[in-house]
């Protein structure tokens, strides 16, 4: 005979109390800074690993690519497809594997975006922004030590005919699609969060093919850093890898808490809701 089906409510309210029952307390045994110091190592680990793979990879294409420059001194469709595709995929994989230990961020831009959001305390963004920013000096200067080739050719610059107004808003543009995918795909809780890496990863790979030409396709404060300190090459307007950025992290922030305050799941109801109130017992 079939059973009728359970509310999640009562289930997770009936597995709450068994865990009580077992003594599966979940109070932590670690402080808060103790917290923040392991979110920040796996954000440390995870940016290095990230960046450390990106700027080799890009510096082969680079090296040894012949069609990488062209006569008006920019990079070629194919050199541009496959630096996307090396970043995207290398935040993806790491995203996954540190998602756990610090949100898998990598980003200044994300974090300040998240913070903005509501979806991170300040107090772990202080924490997880100088380990960010150590991060992408430590894979700058390794890939530099470790590779043939010149650093600075990972450098985000501005193309030809690019002005520099220009870069900062495609960079915030840019850089707007990467944060507010993270926080509906990450931040808001849903079946799909568990494979949110994956948009994550996307999310930069498509921003990557349409801006990496015109800006070096950064999206990314300690992307620009790490590899400019590396080649001790800091062009004039390096700070639009960080203006531009963080105005786009600000963006996304602020249209995700639009939508948050007008209760956006009341718009378009039942997008999430396979399987997701009751499950046959």
């Amino acid at each position: 005979m079939a059973r009728l089906p359970v509310p999640r409510a009562w289930r997770d309210k009936h597995a709450e109390q068994n865990g009580e029952a077992r003594g599966d307390h979940s109070q932590s045994h670690l402080s808060a800074v103790q917290k923040h110091l392991v979110a920040a190592s796996g954000e440390f680990v995870g940016t290095f690993f990230f960046l450390y793979f990106s700027y080799a990879a890009q510096l082969m294409l680079t090296t040894q690519a012949s069609d990488t420059s062209l006569q008006n001194g920019g990079s070629s469709s194919q050199s541009v497809i496959f630096t996307a595709l090396v970043y995207g995929f290398s935040l993806l994989v790491n995203v996954w594997a540190f998602y756990r230990i610090s949100g898998g961020l990598f980003n200044p831009a994300v974090t300040f975006g998240l913070c903005l959001s509501g979806g991170l305390p300040w107090l772990r963004g202080i924490f997880l922004l100088p380990a960010q920013l150590l991060a992408s000096m430590v894979a700058g200067g390794l890939v530099s030590a470790m590779f043939p080739g010149d650093i600075a050719s990972t450098n985000t610059t501005l193309s030809p005919g690019t002005s520099i107004a220009q870069g900062v808003f495609i960079e915030m543009f840019m850089t707007a699609e990467l944060v507010f995918v993270v926080l509906m795909l990450a931040v808001e809780k849903s079946k799909d969060t568990f494979i949110a890496p994956v948009g994550v990863g996307l999310a930069l790979f498509v921003a990557m093919m349409a801006g990496a030409y015109y800006t070096g396709g950064s999206l990314n404060p300690a992307r620009s850093f790490g590899c400019a300190v590396a080649a001790k090459q800091f062009p004039g307007y390096h700070w639009i890898y960080w203006v531009g950025p963080l105005l786009g992290g600000a963006i996304a922030a602020g249209y995700y808490r639009f939508v948050k305050y007008f209760n956006y799941e009341e718009v378009n109801p039942g997008q999430d809701s396979a399987a997701g109130d009751y499950v046959e017992e």
